[in-house]
């Protein structure tokens, strides 16, 4: 069985026998259709990767590393020499040191080639100018590739000053690549955000942005065809281990099934301008299918998610108020931003938080671009950024620590009902009526949500089945606890309620779900009369 590469190096799927998806018939059309190129994806999405495959191609050929690949006996440009630059790799603190690593780059390259009439400057632009004249003089040119543009803008967020020095920066250098065109073969540039004020989209106005377009919406991340074909023995293996059979004895419904659970927690996301393909995160089906052979059993864990935590710029908002947790909390519900905002965005400091959202992973598209609508949906792409996010967004949104044990006994694995409720109103308790006022059903769902999230449980809020929706689900290893929630500001209305909350499970059987666990169905009642302000009325069904 191939080993799975989580490498950002091209070459070592050749040298080391690594699985490769082969995405060279999509980057075959890139090449042939485009001259300078920009695309946004998510950290650790494959960026790097795609960049070092173009960069592999143009710089040795298809020969050795290509064979077995689609373009392998397609491809027919001559080697050209390949610029390569990861912002990554320069300071993010110290505008001299971040020219200088540039000016040392291109100036190592221009030796490596010796390239007649190049001249170090002690800019950036200056030196990137003097190595674009030189081979457009003697009738040459490069491929030039630059991963994670905006590095140096996402880490100083939070210092105006030393933004916009970086910014000017980046203008100048992407001005200088317009103005000596001559001597571009190939161009690519990549990063998180797309930002007007990096001036990709204004004085280099000749790259394109193709981080929507359709036709490369899949050049990055996973499909669920390409998973099937290139990592069939690790989901046979998988689906052994989940359904206790051989390895020789697996079924393709089965495998199929696997296939669903993976995409449930990794896939769903769309960076297609027409709203029709999806991707699943190759960092995570990479982490989780390798894990299976270290493990011996299934695990879904939050691969991305813990590799990049929160984006700071969020933590802040968050702690400042700027994002409400409670309209994250429904996983299935669609948040919608302005076209102009989500196409157009200016700048990190003034960002829609949703918008970066998005392009950070965390949110992704749910409606087409191309409809020319002036509103456009989001929502969560999957299982695992969902739990992860609205937990951490949780955790930063209480500022304190939260516990589902009292008295060393995990209420939610072995509490009985009245314990459940009592845990709740504990939590219900410790509410800042100020910013979190309880005044509607959803507000009460949604606090128990947060304090529960923020405490590592799995609960979702108002979880669709084929019979409705139930307002509050917790997921345990052997326990599914199933919430029916009603809110009312008197004891009579709150019996009344509770009435409509049993009927309510017993008519819709919430919980009655595959896989099989042990179902705890509670009706419960929260009294908002001032003297109360709490779940007293409650009963399991």
């Amino acid at each position: 069985m191939k080993t799975i590469s989580i490498s950002g190096s091209f070459t070592d799927f050749f040298s080391r026998n690594y699985i490769y998806i082969d995405k060279t018939e999509t980057i075959y059309k890139l090449l042939k259709m485009q001259k300078k190129v920009f695309i946004s994806r998510p950290r650790r999405f494959g960026k790097s990767v795609t960049l070092d495959t173009i960069g592999t191609l143009f710089e040795k050929g298809v020969a050795p590393y290509f064979k077995g690949t689609w373009i392998y006996d397609k491809w027919t440009e001559p080697t050209y020499p390949v610029l390569k630059i990861s912002f990554l790799d320069y300071s993010v603190t110290d505008i001299n040191e971040f020219k200088r690593r540039f000016i040392k780059d291109i100036s190592t390259f221009a030796k490596k080639y010796n390239v007649e009439g190049y001249r170090e400057d002690i800019e950036t632009d200056g030196s990137l100018a003097s190595l674009l004249y030189a081979l457009k003089e003697h009738n040459q040119s490069i491929v030039f590739l630059i991963d994670e543009y905006d590095c140096q803008l996402v880490a100083n967020i939070d210092n105006p000053n030393l933004y916009e020095k970086f910014r000017e920066i980046i203008r100048r250098i992407y001005a200088t690549f317009k103005t000596y065109n001559e001597a571009i073969k190939f161009l690519a540039v990549t990063g998180v955000t797309r930002l007007k004020d990096a001036t990709i989209f204004s004085v280099g106005s000749d790259i394109v942005d193709i981080s929507n377009k359709s036709a490369y919406s899949q050049l990055i991340g996973f499909t669920k065809e390409e998973i099937k074909t290139f990592y069939i023995d690790y989901l046979k293996l998988a689906t052994a281990y989940e359904n206790n059979v051989s390895v020789d004895n697996v079924t393709d419904t089965q495998i199929n099934a696997m296939l669903d659970k993976i995409a449930y927690n990794y896939d769903g996301y769309c960076f297609d301008e027409d709203y029709e393909k999806k991707v699943f995160s190759t960092w995570s089906v990479n982490n989780f299918l390798q894990s299976i052979l270290e493990k011996e059993k299934v695990h879904f864990g939050d691969y991305w998610f813990d590799n990049g935590g929160l984006p700071s710029i969020l933590a802040k908002n968050i702690e400042k108020s700027k994002i409400n947790l409670f309209d994250y909390l429904n996983k299935d519900h669609l948040i919608e931003v302005s076209r102009n905002s989500f196409l157009n965005p200016t700048s990190l400091l003034d960002i829609d938080n949703n918008v970066l959202l998005c392009q950070t992973g965390y949110l992704t598209l749910r409606s087409s671009l191309s409809s020319g609508d002036s509103i456009i949906s989001l929502g969560f792409p999957n299982r695992e950024v969902y739990d992860s996010l609205t937990q951490l967004m949780a955790i930063k949104a209480l500022k304190k620590e939260t516990s589902v044990n009292v008295d060393g006994k995990n209420i939610l694995d072995e509490g009985n009902a009245k314990q459940i409720i009592d845990l709740f109103n504990t939590a219900l308790n410790t509410v800042s009526y100020d910013k979190f006022p309880l005044n509607s059903e959803s507000s009460v769902q949604g606090y128990i949500c947060i304090y529960l999230k923020a405490a590592g449980a799995k609960v979702s809020a108002e979880v669709h089945s084929s019979k409705g929706r139930a307002d509050l689900v917790i997921e345990r290893l052997h326990r599914r606890i199933v919430i029916e929630l009603k809110y009312a500001d008197s004891d009579p209305l709150a019996k009344t309620k509770l009435n409509e909350a049993i009927e309510q499970i017993k008519n819709r059987d919430y919980g009655n779900v595959l896989p099989q666990k042990e179902l705890i169905r509670i009706a419960a009642v929260y009294n908002a009369d001032p003297h109360v302000r709490a779940i007293r009325e409650y009963q399991q069904v």
